[in-house]
């Protein structure tokens, strides 16, 4: 007897023993159309715009469960949505560091026999770090939504942008450092503040108190550190973020040359220090002379950066005022003041 063998064609919208989705989720926040956009850099280099929220702030919407197949019932062991901020190194892929996780549920188990919509909110809430990707890390906030089935979960994810907002006192140290070769060089370099915002300048002067060798070539740059893991397994990466040419030549003794670095052409983060406990960003800058031998001498100093909010106080809704008194309860001198929810373009 000869077998006949049929293919079996599958199609993706087909329910195939009842295992494939047979609804769809959708997730719409309820000031989509007023909310502000950002940018933000995905692992593979590509920028999209995302949802922007600030600390202290409301995530309120609607989660659309539509069934795919008119008069099909669909059962379910619940509909819930979770706000998640959570932290994955590139080197431990397979565990996800969460450092807020709400969960509301949206529907008791029992089956949906329409397409329907669930109103959700998470009230005030704490947004500690800034979104982030790196080259070992990234910091994420983003919603789930999901029914939750037998065999297999129906979920959707949407992620959100968050930044920090923060203001430095007025108490600013300027920078001032020395590079020397004894009695072959003697140089001093200051810059106006240590602590700058996003968009700042940096405003500096170098004085050539010595000169006996022959510098070819002055440049500054900026360096951006990712440091991740801890102890033995800490990582860190270098990137050079700008590099600003000072001097083309031969300098004399007594002569000084002005610095004018602005730094709204360049993509930065604030300074994140010891993310819970996972990673840090910091900046430094770096300045570099070439003699004609080739020869290279260094020096490098950290700056502190920051996001800057409005100046002036705007009025504020009762969440943000929550979450400023909050941030400024536990500042200090050297810890950034959460300002309102408005940047400074300036």
């Amino acid at each position: 007897m000869q077998l006949l063998f049929l293919p079996l064609i599958f199609n993706s919208s087909m329910s195939f023993f009842g295992f494939g989705q047979s609804a769809e989720i959708d997730i719409v926040l309820n000031d989509a159309e007023t909310r502000k956009k950002a940018e933000h850099k995905s692992e593979d280099g590509r920028k999209d715009k995302y949802f922007l929220f600030y600390d202290g702030e409301t995530v309120s919407g609607k989660v659309n469960v539509t069934l795919k197949y008119h008069g099909k019932r669909l059962e379910h062991n619940g509909i819930k949505i979770e706000f998640i901020g959570q932290i994955e190194l590139y080197y431990d892929r397979g565990n996800h560091h969460e450092f807020v996780s709400l969960v509301k549920d949206l529907a008791r188990p029992g089956e949906l026999t329409q397409s329907q919509t669930f109103d959700f909110e998470f009230t005030h809430v704490e947004k500690p770090y800034e979104s982030y990707t790196g080259q070992n890390v990234k910091l994420r906030y983003f919603l789930r939504a999901a029914v939750s089935r037998r065999l297999n979960d129906i979920s959707k994810e949407q992620d959100i942008v968050v930044h920090t907002l923060s203001t430095y006192p007025e108490l600013n140290s300027s920078i001032k450092m020395e590079v020397g070769i004894e009695d072959c060089l003697h140089i001093e370099f200051e810059y106006n503040k240590s602590k700058y915002h996003l968009k700042d300048v940096i405003v500096g002067k170098i004085y050539f108190l010595l000169v006996r060798i022959k510098i070819r070539h002055m440049e500054i740059d900026i360096i951006k550190r990712e440091t991740t893991g801890t102890g033995p397994n800490i990582y860190h990466e270098n990137d050079t973020i700008a590099k600003y040419e000072i001097m083309d030549g031969a300098p004399v003794r007594g002569e000084s040359i002005p610095i004018r670095l602005f730094l709204a052409g360049y993509e930065m983060t604030p300074t994140m220090r010891d993310i819970n406990k996972k990673f840090s960003v910091r900046y430094y800058l770096n300045l570099v002379l070439i003699d004609e031998e080739e020869r290279r001498y260094f020096k490098q100093q950290e700056i502190t950066l920051w996001r800057k909010g409005d100046i002036v106080r705007k009025s504020m809704s009762h969440q943000a005022v929550i979450a400023s008194q909050r941030f400024e309860g536990s500042s200090n001198q050297e810890k950034p003041r959460s300002q309102s929810h408005n940047e400074d373009d300036s």
